[in-house]
């Protein structure tokens, strides 16, 4: 693993203790995961942010960095404070929202994206309506965390209160924010998010026509079958 590399514009000196395989490995999955949201186009440059968890250590995207330029040497981590421990790079701006989804749940991996239907649909309700049953995936009804400044707690703080019993939601006026226990279900859940978005923006386009929705009782029957979907064992 090369060392990781200073970062001269920022005048500060970085953490330079020895990184072990484990996060190097986590290191390049995360960067693989970013560099996956712009290809798929849930994020332009360098909006949006990854982040992934291995014990108290937070790997995450590093501020203003396009995707495509980070190499193992980039490796930028936190604690659970914030406080840089591994690395040269300034983390994203958006930590606290990442930090506090930690802190205050079982997530190991995060992904927050400024994908067009989604933030679209934030702007227009308060939750995003019932129109698909992979909403259960996410724990219910989508919900809306009110607008604030990016990067900040007061930001984070409406976000906590959106995902309480969730694992995903939308963020008014901003985009998506979404954890899961590894970086792939995380991204997975984003990519559902947008596409329910997606599907409910275009059923409601039609003049004259009202998009059936889902009863939370029927939300509820897939949410109990979802919880055997897959190969088991």
């Amino acid at each position: 693993m090369a060392e990781p590399r200073r970062n001269t514009e920022d005048g500060r000196h970085g953490a330079h203790r020895e990184v072990h395989q484990d996060e190097a490995r986590l290191w390049a999955e995360l960067v693989a995961t970013a560099r996956r949201s712009v290809a798929d186009g849930l994020v332009v440059g360098t909006s949006g942010n990854v982040s992934a968890r291995i014990g108290d250590l937070v790997l995450v995207t590093p501020s203003g960095v396009p995707y495509d330029r980070l190499t193992p040497a980039d490796i930028t981590g936190v604690d659970l404070t914030g406080r840089r421990v591994l690395g040269t790079l300034v983390p994203t701006s958006e930590l606290p929202m990442h930090l506090a989804v930690y802190r205050t749940t079982d997530a190991r991996a995060i992904v927050h994206t400024h994908a067009v239907h989604a933030t679209a649909v934030s702007t227009l309700v308060p939750e995003l309506p019932l129109v698909h049953y992979m909403a259960a995936a996410l724990g219910g009804p989508v919900r809306v965390a009110p607008y604030a400044t990016y990067g900040t707690d007061e930001l984070a703080e409406h976000m906590l209160r959106a995902l309480a019993g969730r694992s995903g939601c939308l963020l008014q006026n901003h985009g998506t924010i979404t954890y899961g226990a590894t970086l792939d279900q995380a991204y997975d859940r984003t990519a559902q998010l947008e596409w329910m978005c997606r599907l409910w923006l275009t059923a409601s386009s039609l003049p004259g026509r009202t998009p059936t929705l889902l009863t939370e009782t029927q939300l509820a029957e897939v949410g109990q079958r979802l919880k055997g979907y897959g190969q088991q064992g």
